[in-house]
């Protein structure tokens, strides 16, 4: 019978974890298949590096060689042309080699977490499959935007008679193709870019919902192993997040970074010459590039965040268990003592103070007091070691060892902001 009841279970967790057609990521790999970045059959997979190969290399080289114009006006030359490219290439390559290795080596369903889900609550399942859902509105929000401005410059720069090179004996058809091919280059390698940066956000999302299901256990009446089991699988699944994306984390922060020092140091030249017409696009790659860099590190930062917070939320419930395991009983008298009336008080005042901030606090952040149910049966000891273990183990996204925390974050922004911030002063005017 119990061998029976093991093989159903087995069975049931394979058919949630196993992939098929019309599964929670059904609608994903559509849209992977659309933007030729699928490699889920050999197939797929050769179409997929040939479409890489063509608009990151093949597609900008020849924009840069051959149709960039070398003997027009003063408005329409190029001088930044190699460092935007560059820049939008390198940054395309590294997304869509790790986004190839991810899609080879662990799968779909595996790399986004989807086999895990059968472990967790509904909560989590039905909050992340809406993370799935939104990711697509989230990339648009930052690829759209950018991609209209660089349409506006490239239909500006060729209608005003830029080149003039009928390659396919037509002026305006060859115009009209060129142009088409640029800006298909141009939102291939902005959009693989923005979906490696935006899928590490959705895997930020799913231990972040992970997180605020597991401080459920601070209340109610857990035991102090099972609390540690869980949270030991939660670290568990932090490090293997790190130990994915820390290469692509460290490369594509020392890329932007390189990106806009050289930038800066050919604007700042003496013999630079500066308009929007010549230097507005090298200002909209910088400013995508840092956009896709911000949604790494706030993800990071988010996550790290809350798995801290977990060694608050342990220290309140150990606080509040002791006080309650100290209170002396109650007098058989009807008159209120001081200390009951001061106590009355502040109860009040915390539950006024709890509708002042609404919907700003959440199971891991907020400021009320654990019920005294929650640790009933629970001894000092055991609580004083598991908050121990709390503060010595502080679990995040970490790059090669170090915690992307909010400290960090704030050192980076900083440098990355006032880079830009720079650059954007010396192009465009905007400081």
């Amino acid at each position: 019978m119990e061998e029976a009841k093991v093989s159903l279970i087995k069975r049931n967790r394979f058919s949630r974890t196993a992939s098929h057609t019309h599964d929670e990521l059904h609608s994903f790999r559509t849209w992977l298949q659309w933007m030729c970045v699928d490699q889920s059959n050999i197939y797929t997979a050769t179409l997929s590096w040939l479409i890489f190969i063509i608009f990151t290399f093949i597609v900008p080289s020849l924009s840069h060689f051959y149709l960039a114009c070398s003997d027009c006006d003063n408005r329409h030359a190029r001088p930044y042309d190699t460092l935007v490219q560059l820049s939008l290439s390198s940054l395309a390559t590294l997304s869509f080699v790790s986004l190839s290795q991810f899609v080879r080596v662990y799968g779909l369903r595996r790399f986004l977490f989807f086999d895990k889900l059968c472990d967790e609550s509904e909560i989590v399942r039905k909050g992340y499959t809406d993370q799935l859902n939104r990711s697509l509105k989230i990339l648009s929000i930052f690829v759209l935007p950018c991609f209209a401005a660089e349409s506006a410059y490239k239909i500006w720069w060729y209608t005003s008679g830029a080149t003039a090179i009928p390659f396919l004996g037509n002026v305006i058809v060859s115009d009209t193709f060129a142009c088409v091919l640029e800006l298909c280059s141009w939102l291939y390698r902005t959009v693989v870019f923005f979906l490696v940066c935006v899928l590490f956000r959705l895997i930020c999302c799913l231990q972040i919902l992970r997180l605020q299901d597991f401080a459920q256990v601070f209340q109610v009446d857990s035991d102090v192993e099972s609390v540690l089991r869980e949270h030991l699988r939660i670290r568990r699944h932090l490090k293997i997040i790190s130990h994915r994306y820390r290469v692509f984390i460290l490369l594509a922060l020392i890329l932007v970074t390189v990106s806009q020092l050289a930038s800066l140091l050919n604007t700042t030249r003496s013999s630079a010459e500066l308009s929007i017409f010549k230097s507005g696009e090298l200002a909209l790659v910088s400013v995508s590039l840092l956009a896709g860099l911000m949604i790494l590190l706030r993800s990071a930062t988010r996550i790290t965040h809350k798995a801290q917070g977990v060694t608050c939320l342990a220290a309140k419930w150990h606080v509040c268990a002791t006080i309650d395991a100290f209170e002396p009983p109650e007098a058989d008298t009807e008159t209120p003592t001081v200390g009951d009336v001061g106590n009355q008080v502040v109860h009040e005042a915390s539950s006024s103070d709890y509708d002042d901030v609404g919907s700003e606090e959440d199971e891991l952040d907020n400021t009320k007091l654990i019920p005294a149910y929650a640790y009933s049966t629970i001894s000092f000891q055991k609580r004083q070691a598991l908050v121990t273990y709390f503060e010595n183990n502080r679990a995040g996204i970490t790059v090669f060892g170090f915690m992307l925390d909010r400290t960090s974050i704030h050192t980076i922004v900083t440098i990355e902001m006032s880079l830009v911030l720079w650059l954007l002063g010396k192009t465009i005017g905007i400081s």
